[in-house]
């Protein structure tokens, strides 16, 4: 077997506590940090003698993945550890998760860039990257493991076969299998989560141990292409202008405000609506068609079923009926649900107990257990 993996190094705790771990596993290390390209171009202003002047901006405060200071991170720990080390511009990738993210807002759902950009970059590109390399494996720092589970040996067999299943991380706390869900079942042998059996305060003690300057770093917590979290400048800025404004209405249709563009809010909201009420409210649905923002209580938001379609099964043999616990969004504790497949790629989910803030454009995960079974985006 290769012990040869690229791993992709964001500068951060998890993934540099990861190529430790992976060098005392005995793998031959590739550190790899995925630029995406964005940069912000300097403004100017003329001098009294026409001499171009940039003008200094306040430094946003940056809390992403792939800032400049990121990769320097990166660099230094791969410098350190003495692995070889590849900066590499994925501008178009990271264009099309933008893309992604505008047009989902725009379109009045809540999207979820996190997992497409493992989906398309970091378990895409970086498979890519690996084979042209002659590795046979990638890694990352996410809280999840892949656990090999030994299969029957068939008749004709000359030993038994291993099935690569997604568990969660130990680390409940720290879990990120949710946004890993969209992972291509077959290459789930190619992957390695080394920090994924490990607490967190484990993983920034080895940090300190190793003599890591990144040993207490903040995480990540911020989308990396809006490092202010302004997500409507973003919009503004990357999409220009659309004529969004509309009426803020409650459930039964009767007009209570208005609002200065849809896209300001996401199902489930209940802070900055514009308007003052006696007792919480909260954003019902988004109607992008008509420009109306619905707003109601509590129990308004509370969904017995939900429907799902872009399917990602992790398992060999999907049941046209099943249970399971199921997720919809990453901080949702899961809930006691029943799947049913319509076709091929869509299903129909109905919980045991309603929930709360169901929200078109984000995924549902199903679980058998710490096992992600699969997951869909709901629609």
């Amino acid at each position: 077997m290769s012990k040869r993996v690229v791993l992709a190094m964001s500068g951060g705790v998890d993934s540099s506590a990861a190529a430790v771990l992976l060098q005392q596993q005995g793998y031959e290390v590739i550190g790899l940090f995925m630029r995406s390209g964005a940069t912000e171009e300097p403004q100017v202003c003329k001098t009294s003698l026409g001499h171009d002047l940039p003008i200094v901006q306040p430094k946003a405060h940056k809390q992403g993945c792939c800032s400049a200071s990121d990769a320097a991170d990166a660099r230094r720990v791969a410098d350190s550890l003495d692995i070889p080390f590849h900066a590499l511009n994925f501008q178009d990738a990271f264009t099309r998760i933008k893309d992604y993210f505008a047009d989902e807002y725009l379109a009045g759902r809540t999207p979820n860039p996190c997992v497409m950009c493992n989906n398309w970059l970091k378990f895409g590109k970086l498979w890519e990257f690996a084979q042209s390399v002659g590795a046979d494996h990638i890694a990352s720092g996410h809280y999840a493991r892949v656990v090999g589970d030994e299969l029957a040996v068939a008749s004709n067999a000359e030993s038994p076969t291993t099935r690569h299943c997604l568990h969660r991380g130990l680390d409940r706390s720290k879990d990120q299998s949710y946004v890993l869900f969209g992972i291509r079942k077959e290459i789930l042998d190619r992957i390695l989560f080394p920090v994924g059996g490990f607490a967190k305060t484990e993983i920034r003690e080895l940090a300190r141990q190793t003599g890591l300057r990144v040993a207490d770093k903040p995480d990540s917590q911020e989308i990396c292409f809006i490092p202010d979290n302004d997500y409507i400048g973003f919009l503004e800025r990357y999409r220009g202008h659309h004529d969004t404004a509309g009426e803020i209405v409650d459930t039964e249709g009767n007009v209570l405000g208005r609002h200065e563009g849809y896209q300001q809010f996401t199902i489930g909201q209940r802070k900055r609506l514009g308007i003052t009420f006696g007792s919480p409210r909260y954003v019902v649905a988004v109607q992008p068609t008509t420009r109306r923002v619905v707003i109601g209580t509590r129990e308004d938001l509370m969904e017995p079923t939900l429907e799902a379609d872009r399917l990602n099964w992790l398992i060999d043999d999907v049941p046209d009926r099943f249970t399971c616990q199921a997720q919809i969004r990453s901080q949702h504790q899961c809930a006691e649900a029943e799947v049913q497949v319509l076709d091929e790629d869509r299903v129909r989910v109905y919980f045991t107990e309603p929930q709360f803030g169901v929200a078109p454009g984000q995924a549902v995960v199903f679980y058998d257990g710490d096992r992600v079974m699969g997951g869909g985006w709901i629609c």
